[in-house]
């Protein structure tokens, strides 16, 4: 089982890797990457589904709660962003006669 000072050493190289891959994205690639990390968060969803079925005290159970909340809200606001982010790159209808 992994330990508290493992688990933060873990959680903080993959918030520094994570960030400085996202910071080196071309501008050009942000909406088809934004569409995979939908589907990334779509697995946090269902290991924080698989981490609230084990969870045995209030705690756990409430800490398991909040992360299927924020992961499931985390994943459909990416949908909508992504939606309008490709919006913008359809063409235009001009209004005939108009």
């Amino acid at each position: 089982m992994i330990d508290g000072f493992l688990a933060l050493y873990i959680f903080m190289l993959a918030a520094f890797t994570g960030y400085e891959i996202i910071a080196r994205v071309p501008v050009i690639l942000h909406t088809p990457l934004m569409s995979g990390s939908n589907f990334v968060h779509g697995i946090v969803v269902v290991g924080a589904m698989v981490a609230l079925g084990h969870a045995q005290t209030p705690p756990e159970q409430a800490i398991g709660f909040v992360g299927v909340l924020l992961g499931a809200g985390n994943a459909a606001g990416g949908y909508v962003v992504t939606e309008r982010m490709l919006e913008m790159f359809k063409a235009s209808k001009k209004k005939e006669g108009g």
